[in-house]
């Protein structure tokens, strides 16, 4: 494996590890961007977390990796309607920072993007 990709898989298992923990540290950060239509937010940030929690790991090794790149990319579309709300929600506030249009256009793109990414990852 290059290089690049290694220390791309790298920042993915580090990413995904810290992202899913930190549903556990801040879990009001998450519930508060679920949209109202989605039931039972505060146990759809767990099993997000969980989730990420989960792949990060699966990542690191290349009998796994394939199932966890499917995961993460389902796990990403599954969490666009939560980008979309924040569209129509912006402007809010989310802890100390203020969700401004121009942050939440920034972060629903950015999910395609986080998509390809990971899919880079599904061969050796």
């Amino acid at each position: 494996m290059h290089l690049l990709k290694k220390v791309s898989l790298f920042i993915l298992v580090v990413g995904y590890a810290f992202a899913g923990i930190n549903h556990f540290i801040n879990p009001e950060s998450y519930i508060h961007i679920i949209p109202h239509y989605i039931p039972f937010p505060v146990l759809m940030n767990i099993i997000a977390g969980v989730a990420e929690i989960s792949f990060a790991p699966l990542l690191i090794r290349p009998q796994t990796r394939p199932w966890a790149v499917y995961g993460v990319v389902l796990m990403l579309a599954a969490f666009l309607p939560v980008h979309i709300q924040m569209l129509f929600d912006a402007p809010f506030k989310l802890g100390n920072i203020t969700v401004t249009p121009l942050i939440a256009w920034l972060r629903l793109i950015l999910q395609p993007v986080l998509m390809l990414w990971v899919w880079w990852h599904r061969k050796n």
